[in-house]
């Protein structure tokens, strides 16, 4: 299991005034957003640490803070609140300079205004109005990336925005320092896996290097006959498992010779701290299945991977893994595979050979082997089961040359229409917003892959966020879309980011 970001990440609320009103109002301030800090840090929607930290009011202060946000790896965020007017030229430096994600936070400490007694004192304590006007100047005139948030700490959907962009800001976190092994190549002849590992660096932070199949082989054959016997008394325990591969049966080897790889593939990600991986049914060297179980549990663990060696698939499901972290539902590695098109209840059904996260499932996943024609190796064992229905987002991503582009479809995983007796893999079936026809276009004009992350944990929101902190172009295609709609903005985005690259 990879250790949870949860744990060690913080976001730091910085509240923002000057030296003007005295240290009576100061101090009211400094007591004011401290409750603040810490009914957010209290609140169930926010994953992280809420930080409070002092009042400033000065640009060398403000400087000073920025900067040891910046140098603080525990630190994945900052949110700026102006609780009282704080001159905006005093924020230039330390703005300029800020390489963490940003959330101006527009609220004030109570809820009511009292009337009767309000007076001056009050208008020049609580002027976040005024301040964070101010503020939202400085920040537009600087272009500075940012999420604009206004609303009362007590309000559960304020909190859940907030707690969005905290997701967000995890995601990003990951990106920033994610290693990625590649075992073998792209499947050959293939265009949409294809991608700058450079320029991946460059924009996310995230390391992609590829190993020889073989240097894996190594690390599996390894493997002691009793780490493996261990392994099998688990699967016993956690899945239904198929009589041919329990102790006895004509399959066990089979069932052995998975967890035997699954060991392998787990101490190798392990030992070179990498979060994510692909694997490759044309490059399978000295293995004797092609990885199915040991994928899938490796998903459920929070890795990410794509198939066919495609590394943005993998990336990005291992992000959207940490974003999600704790949340219920699952996200898996998908692939559109086959339609429905019945009239008026058009599905979409998503499986892939074997490696599909038992994360998403509705019930407890059986474990199976079965014959496999591809590949050209003795027949992988797998879990077997059906997604359960959930609202839920399937995000592609895409190296369009000039940039990547995210696409993001809202969709309702449903239960199939039929049981599916003879399909040998796990898979989930689902119906896209608006239609089957618009979501289909769209998606295609968008060049987006057939590779996907299928998420039933977190929202298009999130996702929205992610992308504007990592300045990343992000289609959505959702219940307004329209296909002439969708056309306009996606030569609008073609404007703005050929001439975002010309500046």
């Amino acid at each position: 299991m990879i250790a949870s970001r949860l744990v060690t990440s913080q976001v730091w609320l910085i509240t923002g005034s000057q030296s003007m009103y005295g240290e009576e109002i100061l101090a009211q301030v400094a007591d004011q957003s401290r409750q603040i800090a810490e009914q957010l840090d209290r609140s169930t929607e926010i994953p992280v640490e809420v930080r409070w930290l002092p009042v400033v009011t000065s640009s060398d202060e403000i400087a000073r803070v920025l900067a040891e946000a910046n140098a603080q790896s525990e630190c994945i965020g900052v949110i700026a609140w102006m609780h009282t007017f704080s001159p905006a030229k005093m924020w230039i430096r330390g703005l300029k300079s800020l390489n963490k994600p940003l959330l101006h936070f527009h609220t004030q400490f109570a809820v009511e205004l009292p009337w009767h007694s309000i007076d001056m004192d009050f208008m020049n304590l609580n002027q976040a109005a005024h301040g964070d006007r101010e503020f939202g100047y400085i920040q537009s005139r600087l272009s500075t990336p940012r999420k604009t948030v206004a609303g009362h700490v007590s309000d559960p959907h304020t909190r859940s925005r907030i707690g969005s962009w905290v997701r967000a800001a995890l995601g990003h976190a990951e990106m920033s320092t994610m290693k990625v092994a590649r075992f073998g190549d792209n499947m050959r002849g293939v265009a949409v896996t294809e991608g700058d590992k450079v320029e991946a660096e460059a924009h996310f932070g995230v390391s992609v290097d590829t190993y020889g199949v073989n240097d894996l082989v190594d690390v599996v054959e390894r493997v002691q006959p009793a780490e493996v016997d261990k392994l099998v008394r688990e699967y016993e325990n956690t899945y239904q498992v198929a009589a041919e591969l329990l102790p006895g049966g004509d399959r066990h080897a089979s069932l052995r010779h998975g967890a035997q790889i699954e060991l392998g593939l787990r101490k190798f990600l392990q030992d070179g701290d990498f979060h994510a991986f692909t694997t490759n049914f044309e490059d399978l060297g000295g293995l004797r299945q092609l990885p199915g179980l040991a994928v899938q549990r490796l998903m459920a663990d929070g890795y990410g991977f794509g198939g066919e060696g495609d590394w943005k698939t993998a990336l990005m499901l291992r992000t959207v893994k940490v974003m999600a972290d704790g949340l219920p539902g699952g996200t898996s590695f998908m692939e559109d595979y086959t339609y429905d098109l019945t009239a008026g209840r058009e599905r979409i059904l998503g499986a892939h050979m074997l490696e599909v996260c038992p994360s998403i499932a509705a019930g407890v996943p059986t474990l199976e082997v079965h014959p496999l024609s591809i590949g050209r190796r003795e027949d992988p064992v797998r879990l077997r089961f059906v997604a359960a229905p959930a609202d839920a987002v399937i995000i592609g991503i895409c190296d369009m040359g000039s940039r990547f582009r995210l696409v993001a479809n809202e969709v309702r995983v449903v239960e199939p229409t039929e049981s599916l007796p003879n399909l040998p893999v796990a898979c989930a079936v689902w119906e896209p917003l608006p239609s089957w026809s618009t979501s289909a276009e769209a998606w295609l004009m968008a060049g987006a892959p057939h590779h996907t992350v299928l998420t039933t944990a977190i929202g298009t929101e999130t996702i929205d966020d992610l992308a504007a902190m990592t300045d990343t172009e992000l289609l959505i295609i959702d219940a307004e879309t329209t296909v002439r709609g969708f056309q306009h903005e996606l030569k609008w985005n073609d404007v703005y980011h050929h001439a975002a690259a010309g500046f």
